[in-house]
């Protein structure tokens, strides 16, 4: 009966000891990355893999880590409408240039982006009046901040508030203030990137002086194809309580091609399915993370 009674002592200190060993391990492979900020950057080996809240319209919920910056951007874009029910006798081509959203991190939760748009090209022909415009166009600053799951966990969240300033030359914009809030959220699919968006943005009416609010729905997922190739497929819905707007709704795919852990290439296009969708909108792009 001692002898029995001895065994099981030895196994459950073994198993404590074991439980304890893997406890230590977990908190070596996650290290507390609190105290970093942007004046005491995160250490290269304890880094994130690399995030962006493009080419997708459905954003990450994970940040930029403390001290580190980010660049995400279109090389070049092209945005073509032609007539439908939604807009009758019109055709619109607009060409962006370099779009790009600059990030920061601030804290190891927190970061602050900055997107605009250096150069854009459009034209628009309405029953053969025809007109252009050109320049730059539109200052969008941002914060993100992670709630959880930004260093490991089942899933991740995030809020992205952010403010659309009314700095675009040539009547580009609509000369307003506009703004929202996005709630992106991921999940931790073994071979899988599955993501979600809810989106709230109050912006101006097309006549008057009024604001609307419009709800943004989304959700993406992607798997790797080969070696460093990725390939994704979006579903995209926003809906507008401005009277007489149309649902827009896409279906979006693009690829991905790491060069290296802070490297990234891709291309790809968002196709409208609905008449008050845009009907093509192809890309290629980058992010780079330094």
């Amino acid at each position: 009966m001692a002898s029995q009674t001895n065994l099981k002592f030895l196994a459950a200190l073994l198993f404590c000891v074991d439980d304890s060993v893997a406890a230590a391990q977990q908190r070596e492979e996650r290290p507390d990355k609190r105290n970093y900020t942007l004046f005491n950057p995160t250490p290269e080996a304890y880094l994130r893999e690399l995030s962006a809240d493009r080419p997708d319209k459905t954003e990450s919920p994970f940040t930029v880590d403390a001290g580190h910056f980010q660049l995400e951007m279109d090389v070049v874009n092209l945005t073509y409408n032609s007539p439908n029910d939604e807009r009758p006798n019109t055709r619109s081509t607009s060409v962006e240039i370099a779009p790009m959203n600059l990030k920061v991190g601030l804290l190891n939760d927190l970061d602050f982006q900055l997107v605009f748009t250096p150069y854009n090209w459009e034209r628009t022909d309405v029953g053969g009046d025809v007109e252009h415009k050109s320049g730059f166009d539109g200052i969008t600053p941002r914060l993100k901040l992670n709630v959880v799951g930004n260093d490991g966990g089942p899933f991740a969240l995030a809020l992205l508030p952010f403010v659309r300033l009314p700095l675009s030359q040539d009547d580009l914009g609509n000369n307003s203030v506009e703004g929202g809030v996005a709630i992106p959220l991921a999940f931790d699919v073994a071979g899988w990137e599955v993501a979600l968006q809810t989106a709230f943005e109050f912006n101006r009416d097309d006549t008057g002086d009024a604001y609307h609010l419009e709800v943004d729905n989304s959700i993406s997922v992607g798997h790797s194809l080969f070696g460093r190739l990725s390939g994704y497929v979006e579903f995209f819905g926003g809906v507008s309580t401005e009277g007489g707007a149309g649902w827009v709704g896409t279906v979006d795919t693009w690829l991905t091609y790491d060069v290296n852990r802070n490297f990234r290439l891709d291309a790809g296009v968002y196709i409208g399915v609905t008449d008050a969708a845009d009907d093509w909108h192809p890309w290629i792009g980058l992010t780079w993370r330094h």
